[in-house]
Formats: C-alpha cells, sequence, structure tokens
C-alpha cells in the first residue's frame, strides 16, 4: 500500500499569504504584490486537488491579488496636496493581521487546553458539622435599623462635649500626665449599671463619663456586648435618642 504524504498543507489562502510573507521576510505594511502574486499563483499551479470548495477559496484570493496587482501598475490619478491616496493593499493588510491574531490565539488556546489536561481537582467535601453550622447571634436582627453612622454620630457629639467643659487657658496650664483607665473596673461598671437600669439611654451613659478616654472605652464596652448579644441597641424614631436594653441577669 503505498503512503501518501501531503506538504505544506494550509488552512486557506490568508494562511497561505502569511507563510509566504515569512518565508520572504517581508514587511507585512509593505507587501511586494507582484512578487507574492507570482508566488501565491505558482503554488495554485501545483496543487492537487479536487476539492472544489478548497480551490475556489484560493481562486477568489488569487483573482484579488490580480486586481491588487493590476491597480498598482496603473498610474496614480492626481489628487489634491491634502488627500492621501488609498492604498490598495490595505483592506488585504487589514484582513491579513486579523487572521494573524486569531491563529496566535488559537495556539495558545491550545496550549492552555494541554496543560489543563495535566491537572486533575479533588471534589469538594466540606464536613457535615461545618455545612449545618448557624452563628449565635443574628447581627442583623441585634442591631435592626441601627447603624454604625449613628453611633458615630452620637460618639462625636460626646467628644464635642468634653471639649466644651475644657477651659482653653487653664487646660494650659500644669503638667499633662497619662490617664491610666482600669478596663476591668470600667467593664464591670458598666454592666452593674446595666443590670440596675435594663433600659438606659446611650447618651445618658456616655454623659457620666469623666473624659475622653473613659467615653473610648465605653463606646467600645457597648459594642463588645452587641456582639456578644448582652445588649439590644434599638430606637424608636429616625434620629432618635439611641436605648439600650440589657440581657444580663441582675446579681442579688
Amino acid at each position: 500500500m503505498a503512503l501518501e504524504v501531503k506538504l505544506e498543507v494550509f488552512d486557506g489562502p490568508l494562511d497561505l499569504l502569511l507563510h509566504l510573507i515569512d518565508k520572504n521576510k517581508i514587511d507585512i505594511f509593505d507587501i511586494p504584490i507582484v512578487e507574492i502574486t507570482n508566488q501565491y499563483m505558482e503554488y495554485i499551479r501545483a496543487m492537487e486537488t479536487e476539492d472544489m470548495n478548497v480551490m475556489s477559496e484560493f481562486l477568489v484570493m488569487a483573482a484579488t491579488l490580480l486586481d491588487i496587482k493590476c491597480k498598482m501598475l496603473l498610474p496614480k490619478q492626481p489628487t489634491q496636496e491634502d488627500e492621501e491616496e488609498e492604498d490598495p493593499r490595505a483592506e488585504l493588510v487589514q484582513k491579513l493581521l486579523e487572521y494573524k491574531m486569531y491563529k496566535y490565539m488559537s495556539y495558545e488556546l491550545k496550549d492552555r487546553e494541554m496543560d489543563a489536561a495535566k491537572s486533575f481537582f479533588r471534589t469538594s467535601h466540606i464536613p457535615a458539622e461545618v455545612s449545618e453550622y448557624k452563628p449565635p447571634v443574628d447581627y442583623e436582627t441585634l442591631i435592626g435599623d441601627t447603624n454604625l453612622a449613628k453611633l458615630n454620630e452620637i460618639f462625636q457629639f460626646m467628644l464635642k462635649r468634653q471639649e466644651y467643659k475644657v477651659d482653653p487657658i487653664r487646660s494650659s496650664f500644669g503638667k499633662i500626665e497619662k490617664e491610666e483607665i482600669d478596663l476591668e473596673a470600667k467593664e464591670n461598671y458598666v454592666r452593674e449599671y446595666l443590670k440596675k437600669n435594663r433600659t438606659c439611654s446611650f447618651r445618658s451613659l456616655l454623659e457620666k463619663q469623666k473624659s475622653k478616654q473613659e467615653i473610648i472605652v465605653t463606646f467600645l464596652l457597648i459594642l463588645e456586648m452587641m456582639k456578644t448579644g448582652d445588649i439590644v441597641i434599638s430606637q424608636e424614631k429616625l434620629c432618635g435618642d439611641i436605648l439600650i436594653t440589657s440581657n444580663l441577669e441582675e446579681t442579688a
């Protein structure tokens, strides 16, 4: 049985033109159309195929090359100085550039397909105790219509009130010392206060603090107690006072 070997098989006429351009090391933006047309016609004559669909594609491109060749050989028509004469090869160059881009993209996709074939993925497996886990506290229900912007507004208001209490002249006298706050004692104070006052105003709680540091610490303690569910924050109306409802059990 004879072995049939086909050499230089191209995907289409554009693929053949790119081959001729690369083989002759020609600038794709300045194609010598006469030389390329002659080489292209030689390949057409040497083609051995009975598939008329394939031959028709190559013959259409051959006719296009001959048309461009004729236009290049015709004398140039006089044009105005500010008008640039259109290059008959421009449309062909654009098609070649687009085809070259898609061809290289196909190579890239083929390489990625080959690399992906070497990868194996493990199916996901989540333990039942993890998939069935539910947070102990629903933070959206806990906070309600209260948001951090409203809490920050009250916090900034209380800071300004503390600033107004300071005498701008006398405050510059004496020695400034760092105020130490016992965090554990402050937490016990806030908890005892909320145990005795089951529902109280957030503003009134901050007003009882003596310094900025105490306000800041108290504010952070309130946020932490909201997170753990020890208290519930509510607001009866828009821009109204924020109320704290305690869930702590009162000690005897």
